[in-house]
Formats: structure tokens, C-alpha cells, sequence
């Protein structure tokens, strides 16, 4: 075919005498395939997840790799394929606008051909103990599936492999890295109440609110989920490095949707917060100011259905100016303790938080009239019928059976012939 349709932009014209790439390892392996496309892509990169999607890891891989020999062809060979590549709203891309983003993707993806072998950052995941998740594996969350053409390609997981178990009773707590010592405590707090419910944490393995829900989770020996931007042979930030550890070593589990070596930056930061936002069944923000990539998750997780609970702070805290905006906006819903946020992640009747009970007072039992006649009841002088009768609105004999009745009760006494509260 050809005409205007498959007009390439510039670069994607095939160059006369480029040499073959030739991959050294089997491509029609899925687990092999996989990981390669997770060193290929960066995280998010729809055009890529489209195609995986489409033709599967071990085609598509194929079909970069003739991509690379001769682009015009294979681009042809895409669109004969219709494979859905999205435009940058998400929304399904024209025939001459998915050739001209998936030329543009092949021309940011070939460069990372050279040298691949995802085997090479499999024997490094291997030497610390870990594991490869892919789609189909049953330990794969299938939740993350809710992410379309952004799901990861692959998991690289420190600790415990099971993450599908893992996630099943999650909750998501997140805030700034600059938090107060009020919001790591209410994290750490949290963290440590939901682990009691049984509940994942699942964060991002950050500096301040992060850390301080690990820290709960792993102070109450319960599973924590860290989301890593870099490779899990690096544990990031170095600060957290002991903490990470233990993440690693206890009941949970460190991940990234990066192979080993990949280093952190900005992006996939923001891009590691959509998993966070996925994987959990809901998302709890503690603190978090108007522009933290907190509010980024907590949006994300509301675009794909789950629950979002925020913790709210002092007004004039600009460490909460975030939470109250999520509140404001109807994003969230206030939460205080772990037992609301175990109503807001969990099924439905059996994590029912308690109903919020003031402290008990000894009027709280009796009826209209008993209250009137308690009010009016001198503390230390008696009172004649009459008197207490007349401050209370009743008639003396309906007083005189009301005081009875508070007698009983142990809550009224008559004395030097009258009335009042009993000692």
C-alpha cells in the first residue's frame, strides 16, 4: 500500500545498508520478551503497551526488531495489523495518526536494541533471591489490568512473589516526602491499624509519609508493598536503605516496573504512582501540599474506581493544603483512623468502622421527663416537690413519680424533706 497514509515522518525512512539487528536471546520466550520491553519502554509508554497488548511481548519484539531494518515496512505492516495505538488524550488515534506515533516510538525505542538481554538483568535479580512477574503469571495483581495500554509490562520483585495475594486486601498510603511529625505519625499509626485488620500497606518507599507507613507496617509484623522508580538491586533513596531491607526480608515485598540498573528520575516517579494508585483497592493521602505527587495518585486511583480517603491536618498547615483540596472537591473521604480507612477499602459489612461513641452520662438512658426532673435537682440543698416540680415544667404528681423512678436509679435522694441528686 501507499499514498498519504503512510506518509513517515522524518527518520522513519529505511537507510540503505543498515545493518540486521539480531537479538542474543529468544524473543519468542514471553517471560524474555517482557522484561526486554521493560528496558525498551519507560514506564507508561502507551504506544508500547498498545502494541504488546495487540500482538503480544515475543510479535511485537519481532516486529521492532524488522522496525529497525526497515521502518516503512513494518509501519505498513502496523497499520494493516489496525493495532490501537492511542492519541495523547487516550482516545483511540486516526490510521495516519497511529503510523505517525508509532514511528516516532520505534525511533526512541531501537536505540535500546543495542546490547539487550534481559537475561543479564535476570541473573542479577536472581542473585537477590527475586523474582519475574508477567501478565498470566498467577502471582501477577490483575488489578493492574485496569490500566489499559499503561499497565507495566513486567514486575521485578524483592521478597515475597506472591503479589496478586499481597494486593488482594491492600490499601495505598501516601503524602509528601516534607511531612510533619503529626503526619508521620498518623501514617505510622495507620499503617500499623490496618496490618492488625489484615491489610497490605502499599507505598512508595519515599522519604517522610511513605517511610513512616512502611515503618508502621513493619513495627506491627505485617506486609508492606514498596514501590520503587529504580531498579530493585538499588534501594532508593539511600536513606530509606535499611528500611527498604526490611521491607524486603519481612512478609512483603520491594517491586519495579524497571530491570536492575535502571536508575531514578522525575517521570518515573510520577509514572511508578499509577501502580501504587492500581494495585491498591484504595488510596489514603495523610499529607500533601497543593503540587505533591501524592494528589497524583490519589487522582489517578479515583479515575480507576477506588476509594480515596484523606486525612485532614490543621487549616493553616500548607503540608494538608492538598488533602483539604481532595476533600473540597469530593475526591475523598474524610478518614481519622485505620478502622475508617478498613470501612473504605474493605468488604463491605465486615470492616464496618464502629459508630463514633461520646463519652457515656447518666442521663443518656432516661426518658424526657426523668431529664427535665435530673436538670432541675439541686446539687447539695434539697428542694421541695413543688420547687423541683415548677423549675422542671411539671405538675406534682407527675414529679413525685418521675423522682421515684430516679431513686430507683440510684440518681436522686430525698432528704430533710425534699430533694436532690444523690451523692
Amino acid at each position: 500500500m501507499s499514498g498519504a497514509l503512510f506518509d513517515l515522518p522524518d527518520g522513519a525512512a529505511p537507510e540503505p545498508g543498515r545493518p540486521a539487528v539480531r537479538l542474543g536471546f529468544d524473543a519468542d520466550d514471553p517471560v524474555l520478551a517482557a522484561a526486554a520491553w521493560s528496558r525498551l519502554a519507560e514506564p507508561a509508554d502507551v504506544v508500547a503497551g498498545a502494541l504488546v497488548a495487540h500482538l503480544g511481548a515475543g510479535p511485537a519484539l519481532a516486529w521492532l526488531v524488522d522496525a529497525a531494518g526497515d521502518p516503512g515496512r513494518a509501519l505498513r505492516e502496523a497499520a494493516a495489523a489496525e493495532v490501537p495505538v492511542p492519541d495523547a488524550s487516550g482516545e483511540p488515534a486516526s490510521r495516519r495518526g497511529a503510523t505517525q506515533r508509532l514511528a516516532a516510538a520505534v525511533a526512541r525505542w531501537v536505540p535500546r536494541l543495542e546490547n539487550l538481554d534481559p537475561r543479564r538483568e535476570l541473573r542479577v535479580l536472581e542473585r537477590y533471591g527475586g523474582a519475574l512477574l508477567v501478565p498470566g503469571d498467577p502471582r501477577w495483581p490483575a488489578a493492574l489490568g485496569d490500566l489499559g495500554p499503561a499497565a507495566p509490562f513486567a514486575l521485578w520483585v524483592r521478597g515475597e512473589p506472591d503479589l496478586a495475594a499481597l494486593a488482594a486486601r491492600s490499601v495505598a498510603v501516601v503524602g509528601a516526602r516534607a511531612a510533619t511529625s503529626y503526619g508521620e505519625h498518623v501514617a505510622s499509626r495507620l499503617a500499623s491499624g490496618l496490618v492488625d485488620r489484615g491489610f497490605t500497606v502499599v507505598s512508595g518507599g519515599a522519604y517522610g509519609i511513605d517511610a513512616a507507613a512502611h515503618r508502621g507496617a513493619v513495627a506491627a509484623g505485617g506486609p508492606t508493598v514498596a514501590l520503587l522508580a529504580c531498579g530493585v538491586d538499588r534501594f532508593y533513596p539511600q536513606g530509606n536503605h535499611e528500611l527498604l531491607r526490611r521491607v524486603a526480608e519481612g512478609p512483603g515485598c520491594v517491586v519495579s516496573e524497571v530491570p536492575p540498573g535502571s536508575a531514578p528520575f522525575r517521570q518515573r516517579f510520577l509514572a511508578r504512582n499509577r501502580i501504587i494508585a492500581a494495585l491498591a483497592r484504595a488510596t489514603v493521602v495523610v499529607e500533601a501540599a497543593w503540587r505533591s505527587g501524592a494528589l497524583s495518585t490519589a487522582r489517578r486511583a479515583a479515575d480507576l474506581l477506588r476509594p480515596v480517603g484523606a486525612v485532614p491536618g490543621p487549616v493553616t498547615s500548607m503540608a494538608s493544603g492538598g488533602c483539604h483540596a481532595l476533600l473540597r472537591d469530593g475526591v475523598a473521604t474524610c478518614v481519622t483512623d485505620a478502622a475508617e480507612v478498613a470501612e473504605l477499602a474493605g468488604d463491605l459489612g465486615e470492616d464496618a468502622a464502629p459508630a463514633p461513641r461520646g463519652e457515656a452520662r447518666v442521663v443518656d438512658a432516661l426518658d424526657e421527663t426523668g431529664r427535665r426532673l435530673w436538670d432541675a435537682l439541686p446539687l447539695r440543698s434539697p428542694a421541695s416537690l413543688e420547687s423541683v416540680a415548677r423549675t422542671a415544667g411539671l405538675a406534682p404528681r407527675e414529679a413525685l413519680a418521675g423522682l421515684g423512678g430516679l431513686a430507683l436509679d440510684g440518681l436522686a435522694e430525698q432528704r430533710d424533706g425534699g430533694w436532690c441528686r444523690a451523692r
